[in-house]
């Protein structure tokens, strides 16, 4: 796979990006050397605990991204492993479970892949990834006027965050079609054969697609099978189709946890693993755990959106319509796999490089 780069922020802040949630994070970084103020709330919820007693406290997005930890908080799963648990805690941005991640109020999250190296080598917060989540689980959606990646041209498509597999994935499509990605400010004037980035949070792309404000969206599921099940636009590729069996989202804790506490990290990675087992043996169950139907109550989603995600039971009829590019690499549209590749990350960290494109300026 040949890498392609990912805008740097604030330089590459476009239209559409959540300023209020860049600096948050940017707050965290000037801090983050400190050490001692970004600690000091998990330690005030940590002092009555001593060792392996601290509760697992879950942060999470309501994607797909987080069925681990979630398929293993409602089956106790952490218990089984003797520990105690508190109840999730769900967040609507990535900025805002980053901060909670810092800040100590949640001990054990997924996140991003790319944002998981911003906060260790840019934020200098200390934290590791213990677990890969998931492999794939994304795909690239388009209005249904957009037959082929060509007539993005010109358009605007929306992803997650700079710092996500999603940005890097959808600018390997739009360079190997022989287009530019690009984002604007306020002034400047699109080229044809360029393609807009902007920063939207995942609940509101479905409904900026049916508006047509997008003509796009590359993110995790389950919003892309919620816009073909609303008819108001068709995936055009999916993610693991674009590269083989990448991870999206990770498990990411904390180091002081894993060197404080490793018999600890050791039983809340067992659970998780024991997770992934269970979701990919028992799918339907695992759609309806998840849904806003379910006990938990974990996200908003329907039964029927979620099915669509993890059973892949009409994953033939993308190869049959010529949406598969590579159907020998044999890709689910989610699978779980909780062991890293090390070639990934360093082919991420590569993809990771800044801009090679000129700056746009203001016509």
């Amino acid at each position: 796979m040949s890498h392609h780069t990912l805008p740097a922020a604030p330089e590459a802040l476009g239209c559409g990006f959540n300023r209020r949630d860049f600096l948050r994070l940017a707050g965290l970084a000037s801090v983050a050397g400190l050490a001692s103020p970004l600690l000091s709330a998990g330690d005030l919820q940590a002092k009555n605990f001593k060792g392996d007693d601290v509760p697992v406290r879950l942060g999470y997005l309501p994607i797909t991204d987080a069925t681990p930890l979630l398929v293993a908080d409602q089956l106790k799963l952490f218990q089984e492993q003797g520990l105690r648990t508190e109840k999730p805690r769900m967040f609507r941005s990535w900025a805002q479970l980053v901060e909670a991640f810092v800040g100590g109020h949640v001990n054990v999250i997924h996140l991003l892949t790319p944002a998981t190296l911003w906060v260790r080598y840019g934020a200098r917060f200390p934290a590791k990834i213990v677990a890969w989540n998931h492999m794939g689980g994304s795909a690239l959606t388009v209005g249904n006027n957009v037959n082929n990646v060509g007539d993005l041209a010109g358009k605007t498509v929306a992803i997650p965050f700079w710092y996500s597999i999603h940005n890097i994935l959808l600018q390997k499509i739009v360079v190997e079609n022989g287009l530019k990605a690009i984002s604007l400010r306020p002034g400047q004037v699109q080229a044809a054969d360029e393609v807009n980035l902007v920063v939207q949070p995942p609940a509101e792309m479905v409904s900026a697609l049916a508006s047509g404000s997008i003509a796009g969206f590359i993110v995790a599921e389950p919003f892309n099978a919620a816009a073909e099940l609303k008819g108001v636009g068709k995936v055009l590729r999916f993610s693991g189709d674009v590269w083989k069996d990448h991870a999206c989202c990770v498990t990411f804790m904390a180091e002081r946890d894993l060197n404080e506490r490793p018999e600890w990290t050791q039983r809340v990675t067992n659970a998780i693993v024991n997770a992934q087992k269970w979701s990919l043996q028992f799918t339907d169950e695992t759609a309806a755990l998840l849904a806003a139907s379910g006990t938990g109550r974990y996200t908003p989603h329907s039964v029927e959106t979620l099915d669509k995600v993890f059973s892949s039971k009409d994953y033939a009829r993308y190869q049959d319509a010529g949406l598969i590019h590579n159907p020998e690499w044999s890709q689910k549209r989610i699978d779980f796999q909780p062991y890293p590749y090390s070639s990934y990350t360093e082919e991420l960290v590569r993809s990771l490089k800044p801009p090679s494109w000129p700056a746009k300026t203001a016509s």
